[in-house]
């Protein structure tokens, strides 16, 4: 894999603190527009999965592997420190788990070769030409509603930020790439996560996740 160069520093955004944290104390690349996004396939790539089956997961990656949390838009706002709380017993929650870049192209072969391929699961893989939307940096209150209901970081801000927060922040001034699951790290060498055991964890679990929603569904009658 080609080392990643970090990309320069911006100028300081002051009425737009989420941006800056990304791009000035990471160097992770954004994705212009509201709300702020972060673009995949640069310094990442993500495996989003439901929470349940994401959790299970946590053991197979380091202390400082970044992971989020995030909700569909469908969902009710509220803190996000109360998320925290309540996930993963929330219906509808999912996890993204960072891994590295080009790791998304990898995937559907990864599946195969695990014998998971045949099966529809509920994951997916976001790389080069992807976007996810920007988890609130830690300490970053969530922005105050507008009269039409959506949050902003202020003027001239990203707009609406907070239906994703950090479970595993990244830390700022820390190069990420050495934290993520890679396929390199097969047999345990150079102290990255294993990207096989994520995956193959991830699978089994997001199975016995339809599993059990479809045996809690009522049986059909004629």
């Amino acid at each position: 894999m080609l080392p990643t160069v970090p990309l320069p520093r911006r100028p300081l955004h002051p009425s737009d603190p989420v941006r800056q944290w990304y791009e000035n104390e990471l160097g992770w690349a954004t994705v212009p527009g509201s709300p702020l996004r972060l673009a995949a396939g640069l310094r990442f790539d993500v495996l989003d999965v439901p929470a349940e089956a994401g959790v299970r997961a946590l053991r197979h990656l380091g202390p400082v592997s970044p992971v989020a949390l995030h909700a569909s838009r469908s969902a009710p706002r509220e803190d996000p420190a109360a998320r925290r709380e309540k996930w993963p017993a929330r219906h509808g929650k999912r996890m993204w788990l960072l891994m590295a870049a080009g790791s998304a192209e990898e995937l559907p072969g990864l599946l195969d070769w695990l014998e998971w391929g045949a099966l529809a699961l509920d994951l997916t893989a976001i790389g080069a030409g992807g976007s996810i939307e920007a988890p609130l940096p830690p300490g970053v209150p969530e922005g105050p509603l507008t009269a039409d209901g959506a949050g902003t970081n202020g003027p001239g801000g990203s707009g609406p930020q907070g239906a994703a927060v950090w479970l595993r922040p990244p830390e700022p001034g820390c190069e990420v790439e050495p934290s993520l699951p890679t396929l390199s790290a097969v047999g345990g060498g150079g102290g990255a996560p294993d990207l096989v055991r994520l995956v193959d964890t991830v699978a089994t679990q997001c199975h016995r996740v339809r599993l059990r929603r479809a045996c809690a569904q009522p049986p059909a009658y004629s």
